[in-house]
């Protein structure tokens, strides 16, 4: 989970997130025990790994199941995990391959005109012009800024680098992605 503004999840009467928001947000997978104290190894899919503090309330199978953290240390291959009433390898071992998952309503807040991906994700793309392009489908993490997979009705996706020459407004509330588009990035251009 990449981040590209955001608040915090709003939070309805009902506890719900707000529409097109997940409740709750994949972290992690648990890979195998580690050692004979009932540690286990987490790989890590979070760009917050330190947000595994003792007392972290973490979830598997999208929060049906609870589990309290109560010690986290770095390992070369990932995050070796602690959790309350797991004290074997045995007991540890049933948890392999399962992934972990925080509450929306816990991840980190970003700085202003940061978003995580998944708020990204189905959001109408319109050209600066006035020309609707399609909807976000996808995020490509290409390393030196990551892109836009933009499906459109007919024709092929466009990929639009999340840069500042391309994105002029990103509005959450509209659900909407305003771009700029230069010459070529349309198949029926090049």
């Amino acid at each position: 989970m990449s981040r590209v503004s955001a608040a915090s999840a709003h939070i309805d009467a009902a506890g719900s997130p707000i529409p097109g928001e997940p409740a709750f947000i994949a972290v992690g997978k648990l890979r195998h025990a580690h050692g004979v104290h009932g540690e286990i190894l987490m790989e890590v899919w979070t760009d917050f790994p330190d947000r595994f503090q003792p007392g972290t309330i973490l979830y598997f199978e999208s929060g049906a199941n609870e589990l309290h953290l109560m010690k986290c240390r770095k390992h070369h291959r990932g995050l070796i995990l602690t959790l309350e009433g797991y004290t074997s390898p045995e007991q540890v071992g049933q948890l392999r391959n399962q992934v972990l998952f925080v509450k929306s309503s816990d991840r980190p807040p970003l700085s202003a005109g940061e978003y995580y991906h998944h708020q990204l994700i189905n959001l109408k793309v319109t050209a600066d012009v006035g020309t609707s392009i399609g909807v976000v489908t996808e995020i490509l993490e290409t390393g030196a800024s990551d892109v836009l997979v933009v499906r459109r009705s007919t024709g092929a996706d466009v990929l639009i680098p999340i840069v500042d020459d391309f994105i002029r407004s990103i509005d959450l509330a509209k659900r909407e992605i305003t771009v700029h588009l230069i010459p070529g990035m349309l198949a029926e251009e090049a």
